[in-house]
């Protein structure tokens, strides 16, 4: 008996402890079972097989979360627009919109106003999110950025918004003074002077048009299509020419000087363009008995040598807050007074096309009351660097960025320098 009660006891602890372990082994199971969130960061234990290859080639930031809202995965877009910090998804509505579509699996896309990281000044990044169930548990973000898209529809908009009322201006003014001929048709003094406004209206309109062509061309044309070495002294004479009447009517001096043996390579014809708007836009805004300057200069630059052409004025000048905008196409620093001078808003605008397509710039420089010096920067022609030292090279003083004419001997006097 002792031995049956001893072996029974030992069978008893036996199965016990079996029942033990086997317990501890189920509930350690159901443990590992539990934990999707810990292996969660690792892709490739995670994404559906191809989902990674997929997600790096779009381009579109991507952002995947799981059911706690970790995240999985998130493309280098995504962490450069602020979507993903610290692991999380950082933008509220857009995780919201995650947890509404984990909850009934429907897709769903909205439009945002974000804040930019890392600038004061309140700008907004505006994006467009969407969101798709991934699998079953699984819930995919994509992002675009539409900043630009919306910057470049807003160009649009304005400049269709200004063409439209620059135009309805003269046609407006052309129907107006049509009628009013046709009711004096028994006064001829007044049909002669309606009929000059006519001339003039008429003269404004075909002016716009022309110069919505000249913009449009200088955007879309190549200028290296048609390149070729262009002498710097022929583009002057062409614009002291175009101006040459309206000059002489306001008793303003041109004077030019320093553009000997110079030469620009680009397209001659958007050049005459560029500096004949400069040109036209200092005399216009000159008062009468004044002085207009266009002088040129060689200066050395990094990347090969460069040709100045500065056209000065002593012009009512240029308030600092307008200076950062005159190369807006239709906008006027005085708007009466260009209509007045039947200015469009659009030269400007021409000649910063056409020196950023020729790999030049056009600068200012202003203060009120005092006039301007509007200075095109462009590269030098390759057979103008070849040319002979022995006539002397124009000098650059390296304190003043105004440039002027050091050749005593110049048989057209320098422009006049404003201090």
């Amino acid at each position: 008996m002792d031995v049956n009660a001893a072996v029974a006891a030992a069978a008893a602890i036996a199965g016990l402890c079996t029942g033990v372990i086997a317990v501890l082994a189920f509930r350690w199971s159901e443990r590992e079972q539990k934990r999707p969130t810990r292996t969660s960061l690792h892709t490739d234990a995670v994404l559906p097989p191809g989902v990674d290859t997929v997600l790096s080639v779009l381009r579109s930031s991507a952002v995947v979360l799981d059911e706690s809202d970790s995240v999985v995965k998130a493309s280098s877009a995504a962490y450069a627009l602020g979507l993903v910090r610290g692991g999380k998804l950082a933008v509220e509505p857009m995780l919201h919109m995650a947890r509404d579509t984990r909850r009934d699996g429907e897709i769903r896309q909205v439009e945002l106003d974000l804040p930019r990281r890392g600038t004061g000044r309140g700008e907004a990044l505006a994006v467009s999110a969407r969101v798709a169930p991934l699998g079953s548990r699984l819930v995919l973000l994509l992002v675009e950025d539409l900043t630009e898209a919306r910057r470049i529809e807003a160009v649009r908009r304005d400049f269709v918004a200004n063409v439209s009322h620059e135009l309805k201006t003269p046609v407006g003014a052309l129907s107006l003074l049509s009628e009013a001929v046709m009711d004096a048709s028994d006064d001829p003094e007044a049909v002669m002077r309606f009929a000059g406004r006519m001339q003039i209206e008429a003269t404004r309109l075909t002016n716009l048009v022309q110069e919505l062509i000249d913009l449009s061309r200088v955007q879309n044309d190549d200028p290296l299509e048609d390149s070729e070495p262009v002498r710097v002294d022929e583009l002057v004479a062409e614009a002291i020419d175009r101006s040459r009447h309206t000059a002489s009517t306001k008793q303003i001096t041109m004077a030019a000087g320093g553009a000997a043996d110079l030469s620009i390579w680009g397209n001659r014809g958007q050049l005459a363009a560029a500096l004949g708007n400069l040109v036209e836009n200092a005399v216009n805004y000159s008062p009468a008995r004044t002085r207009v300057g266009i002088s040129a200069r060689r200066v050395s630059a990094p990347g090969g040598d460069l040709i100045e052409i500065a056209v000065t004025d002593q012009g009512i000048g240029i308030s600092e807050k307008d200076r950062e905008r005159i190369f807006e196409r239709f906008y006027r620093v005085d708007p009466a007074r260009s209509r007045a001078t039947g200015g469009t808003g659009l030269g400007l605008a021409i000649v910063k096309h056409v020196a950023a397509s020729h790999g030049g710039e056009v600068t200012v420089w202003s203060s009120e009351g005092q006039g301007s010096t509007f200075t095109l920067r462009l590269p030098e022609a390759g057979a103008a660097r070849d040319r002979s030292t022995s006539t002397g090279p124009d000098r650059v003083d390296e304190d003043d960025d105004r440039p002027y004419d050091t050749d005593p001997n110049s048989e057209i006097p320098a422009p006049e320098v404003l201090p």
